[in-house]
């Protein structure tokens, strides 16, 4: 039995100490850049900010769960009712017109936030990535073709050109996110045929074209892993910018019905009392909080991905890391 073993542990060792080489360059690498990340007290508050945004939307259905026999988590039976303490009778929040209840589209609006914002960014940086590497690979009239479409987008202005796609669609949210795919993509494809346009000259490049690797595979396995740390890095912005555009659709009413949980339809619906007095069941109120809340979490949601874009440049540039 002994005799058996030490094949099998020699067979291990060959098998496994390649990939353990191999990747110790990388793991060094990941090391380095946690250090620089622990380095930024901006970027580290950055992160603070996106995971609580994330645990919100995350655990929305504990934290703010759905009242039996009801469908809608926004809609509640008191109209304008102020905020109140922790353990107090009322709404933390406060309500709003229709009895709205302001802490339920806080908590559910942050999962529609981060809903808009991946799926656009996603698929704007699919879209890009793809158009701005065959463009900057191939060049000729490939190029010339997919860049003048490109400048086409790029010339009209990004909440005009999303406000055109919102009007002629229908009132939703996937409409919204629709018209910010068509705005956003662009801006990547230059990006990555920036990128692509340099790295397509370097010696690997050419190593692996001289062994006769296809076009598509030397484009997709070479060029375009190294040439995205820069659209990483503007993506990572634009998870907050997206959502901040949105909500200014929703703001000038391009967004979904009222009483979606969306945090720019909410401020769309409370801006009308914001400076005015409501009287209801005889008392007056000042709704200040319909469009403070939901103000609130916009900002902190647009400054958590800029503080943690800003940490990502700073780690994926190579003349900041030194």
């Amino acid at each position: 039995m002994n005799g058996e073993e030490k094949p099998v542990r020699g067979w291990g060792k060959r098998f496994f100490e390649p990939i353990k080489k191999s990747m110790a360059p990388r793991i060094r690498e990941l090391r380095f850049s946690f250090f620089l990340m622990r380095k930024s007290l901006l970027a580290i508050v950055g992160l603070a900010i996106v995971l609580v945004i994330l645990i919100l939307a995350v655990f929305a259905p504990v934290l703010a769960p759905v009242p039996e026999g009801q469908r809608d988590p926004l809609y509640m039976p008191r109209d304008f009712q102020s905020p109140k303490p922790p353990g107090a009778e009322g709404f933390i929040l406060g309500t709003g017109h229709l009895g709205v209840d302001i802490y339920y589209g806080i908590i559910w609006g942050s999962r529609t936030s981060i809903y808009i914002a991946v799926f656009v960014v996603l698929v704007a940086s699919i879209l890009g990535i793809v158009l701005g590497a065959i463009a900057g690979y191939y060049g000729g009239a490939v190029d010339e073709l997919l860049m003048r479409i490109t400048d086409i987008f790029l010339s009209i202005p990004g909440l005009v050109l999303a406000m055109a796609v919102a009007a002629v669609l229908s009132r939703s949210l996937e409409n919204i996110m629709l018209a910010l795919i068509v705005v956003w993509w662009p801006p990547y494809a230059r990006i990555v045929r920036g990128q692509v346009l340099s790295i397509k000259e370097n010696t690997y490049v050419e190593a692996a074209r001289a062994v006769g690797s296809k076009k598509s595979r030397v484009l997709f396995r070479h060029v375009v892993p190294n040439s995205l740390a820069p659209m990483l890095v503007s993506a990572t912005m634009d998870l907050g910018v997206v959502v901040l555009v949105a909500a200014g659709l929703s703001y000038i009413g391009f967004g979904p019905p009222t009483g979606t949980a969306e945090w720019g339809k909410m401020v769309s619906d409370g801006q009308q009392y914001f400076l005015s007095t409501v009287i209801y069941d005889g008392v007056e109120y000042n709704p200040w909080w319909m469009v403070t809340f939901p103000g609130l979490m916009i900002f902190m949601f647009v400054m958590g991905f800029n503080l943690l874009g800003d940490g990502l440049r700073d780690i994926l540039d190579p003349r900041l890391r030194r």
